[in-house]
C-alpha cells in the first residue's frame, strides 16, 4: 500500500507526557519538564538521559527495543511525575497523614521513593487483575454458563478487555483533576503537531493544530489490546490460572511489536495505517481535552527547551516571558479599559 510523502523530517523527532499542570517533552537524549504554579510562572527543569539501547547495540533489534523503550518509558513516567510535584511544591504544602508522617520519620530520605515504589506495585497489580485477570474469568464464567462456547471465549474475552478500559478511561475523565491532565495532554498534541507542521511555534498556531496523535500512548495501548486478542487466542483454556500467566509471559512480545507498529505508523499516512490507527485516535478524544492557549504556552515551553540547538533561545526567562504574554491576552476582556 502505497505511503504519503513525509510533510517534513520534523516527524517523530519530539515526543511527551502529560503531568500535573504541566507537560514533559522529550527529544533524543534530552527530557525537558514544564509546569505552571499557582503563581503563573513556568518553571522549568531539564535532563540528559542516554538510552540504553545506544549503549548497547543488542539491544536495538526490532522488538526488543520495544521492550526496552517501554521499561524506560515507566521510568522516566515516574521520574517525571514526581518532579512535577516538586516544581509546584506539592511535597511541601499538603498535610501528610499519620502513616506518612509514620513512613517519613521511619525512612527518612527514602519516603517518597518506598512511597512511590509501593503506589507502582499497587498499580501494576490493579493493571494485572483488570486487563488479565478478570476478562478471563468472567468469559471463564460465561463459557460455562453457556455449556461452551468453543473459540467465542477468544473473542468475547478480547471484547471484555476493550470495554473495560474504554469504562476506565471514561470514568477516570470525570475527575476534575484528571480533566485538567487530559487538557495538558491535548496541549502536548498540538504543540507537537504545530512543530511537525514547520509552523511557528506560538499559542495560537498550535490552538488550530490537532489534538491526536497516531504515536500517543492512548494508540499504542489500543495497539497492545488488538494484539492480545490475536496472541492469546493461541493460549489455554484449560487452566485459568495457567491461562494468565501465560499472558503475563508473552506481554513483553506483544508490546514490542506494538511498538514496531506504532513507530511505523507515526511516520506512514496510507490506508492500512488510518485504519488501524482509527480507534486509538478516537479513543483520544477522551484523554485529550482541548487546552487553553495558556497550558499551550507550557507545552511549548517544555518543547522548546527539549529541543535547545533547534531553539537555542528558549531560556526559562523567555520561556516565562511567553506564557505571560499568553495569560495577559487571555484576560485582556475582562481588564478595565484605559489602563483604569
Amino acid at each position: 500500500m502505497k505511503d504519503k510523502p513525509a510533510a517534513c523530517p520534523r516527524l517523530g523527532r519530539v515526543g511527551g507526557q502529560a503531568v500535573l499542570e504541566g507537560v514533559m517533552m522529550r527529544s533524543g537524549d534530552r527530557t525537558a519538564l514544564a509546569v505552571r504554579r499557582e503563581s503563573g510562572e513556568i518553571a522549568l527543569d531539564a535532563w540528559t538521559h542516554v538510552s540504553v539501547r545506544k549503549k548497547h547495540k543488542i539491544l536495538n533489534v526490532p522488538i526488543l527495543r520495544g521492550i526496552v523503550n517501554f521499561v524506560e518509558t515507566m521510568m522516566l513516567s515516574y521520574r517525571t511525575l514526581m518532579k512535577s510535584a516538586d516544581l509546584l511544591g506539592l511535597s511541601e504544602e499538603d498535610e501528610e497523614s499519620k502513616a506518612e508522617k509514620w513512613m517519613r520519620r521511619h525512612l527518612g530520605a527514602r519516603f517518597m521513593d518506598v512511597l512511590m515504589g509501593i503506589a507502582s506495585v499497587l498499580g501494576v497489580a490493579l493493571g494485572l487483575a483488570l486487563f488479565l485477570f478478570l476478562p478471563a474469568a468472567v468469559t471463564s464464567w460465561i463459557d460455562r454458563l453457556a455449556g461452551g462456547i468453543g473459540w467465542w471465549r477468544n473473542l468475547i474475552e478480547g471484547v471484555l478487555k476493550i470495554g473495560i478500559f474504554v469504562a476506565y478511561m471514561a470514568l477516570v475523565s470525570l475527575m476534575k483533576e484528571m480533566r485538567r491532565v487530559f487538557e495538558y495532554h491535548g496541549a502536548e498534541h498540538k504543540s507537537i503537531a504545530c512543530y511537525e507542521a514547520e509552523l511557528p511555534l506560538t499559542p495560537e498556531n498550535a490552538k488550530g493544530c490537532t489534538r491526536f496523535h497516531p504515536r500517543c500512548g492512548t494508540s499504542f495501548i489500543f495497539v497492545i489490546l488488538f494484539l492480545s486478542i490475536l496472541v492469546n487466542s493461541l493460549l489455554t483454556w484449560d487452566s485459568l490460572f495457567m491461562r494468565v500467566g501465560l499472558k503475563v509471559v508473552v506481554l513483553p512480545l506483544i508490546v514490542g511489536v506494538g511498538y514496531e507498529y506504532i513507530m511505523y505508523a507515526g511516520r506512514h499516512a496510507n490506508g492500512l495505517t488510518r485504519i488501524l490507527s482509527a480507534p486509538g485516535l478516537w479513543m483520544q478524544r477522551l484523554t485529550t481535552r482541548e487546552p487553553d492557549e495558556a497550558q499551550l504556552a507550557v507545552a511549548i515551553a517544555a518543547l522548546k527547551h527539549a529541543m535547545p540547538d533547534e531553539f537555542p533561545q528558549a531560556e526559562p526567562a523567555a520561556a516565562e516571558a511567553e506564557a505571560s504574554a499568553a495569560e495577559a491576552e487571555n484576560a485582556a476582556p475582562d481588564a478595565p479599559a484605559d489602563g483604569e
